[in-house]
């Protein structure tokens, strides 16, 4: 009797814990702006996609004490609103991890300094600060305590939580912040994982991806459609404020040799369940 081998499927690969932040900004003559960032064509996740700054949460963006460094969060709420139960610390590094990666990609720091305005750090001691951060990620604490800091952490509300499908190779369980911009800084691409940064407001951005123009991820556009519309940065940041966050899995499926992806409530979604 033959006997056949089934192929086993691998299981899916465990999502790192990652962060990004939407940065909002009021024009005088036009609708307010996001910041759309470009990752490198060589970049091993989203290559030559517009994202929004941010990246994988780090081990040490939350040591114990962390919380002294936040303002209006300490790591039981932070754990929370999350809604993760342990360890609490690892909660509170989303909030450090994605103004940290924001910082390190695109020269924005959200910080209070000691007299509690928003942070001015001089541009050299701003790039030499940015350039350790990029080299070793806890540079960035050796910089709040060096400078007297206290994170902008009151600032960033907590909107969304997209988890990368099973399918792909590199996955992010990503959970998704919004402010508006600070007037200290502009935002300069950090030309080796970004090479470019683009101001657009939401409909501006949809419709250029919709005609080829740009490339945004999934997660982005449907994000970006939950700002587009509202009349200035405040009203759309209002938007998001007490809205119930359920984790979102897309999946994927292969139609005439295209690739589609479904999100909940997509048909066909249930469908596709396991691959």
């Amino acid at each position: 009797m033959a006997h056949y081998l089934v192929p086993v499927k691998p299981p899916p690969v465990t999502p790192v814990p990652a962060a990004t932040l939407v940065l909002l900004r009021d024009r005088p003559a036009s609708a307010f702006e996001v910041l759309l960032i470009r990752r490198h064509s060589a970049s091993k996740f989203a290559a030559g996609d517009f994202v929004f700054p941010g990246g994988k949460i780090e081990a040490n963006d939350a040591p114990d004490g962390a919380a002294e460094w936040c303002r209006g969060l300490d790591a039981a709420s932070a754990a929370r609103a999350l809604r993760l139960e342990t360890p609490p610390n690892g909660a509170l590094g989303h909030w450090v991890g994605v103004i940290r990666e924001t910082f390190e990609e695109v020269g924005i720091l959200f910080a209070y300094a000691a007299d509690g305005r928003p942070a001015r750090l001089d541009d050299e001691r701003r790039a030499a600060y940015r350039g350790a951060c990029q080299r070793d990620h806890r540079a960035f604490q050796d910089m709040i305590r060096a400078e007297r800091l206290t994170l902008a952490t009151d600032r960033l509300v907590y909107f969304a939580h997209w988890i990368t499908p099973e399918v792909q190779p590199l996955r992010f369980d990503t959970r998704f912040f919004a402010t508006d911009m600070p007037a200290v800084h502009e935002a300069v691409a950090d030309e080796r994982e970004i090479t470019e940064v683009r101001w657009l407001t939401p409909r501006a951005a949809l419709d250029a991806n919709a005609r080829g123009e740009l490339s945004l991820r999934n997660p982005t556009i449907k994000n970006l459609e939950l700002f587009d519309g509202a009349p200035s940065a405040a009203a759309a940041l209002e938007r998001l404020r007490g809205r119930e966050i359920r984790a979102i899995l897309p999946r994927v499926i292969f139609e005439g040799g295209k690739r589609r992806v479904l999100n909940p409530g997509d048909p066909g979604y249930d469908d596709a369940a396991g691959g």
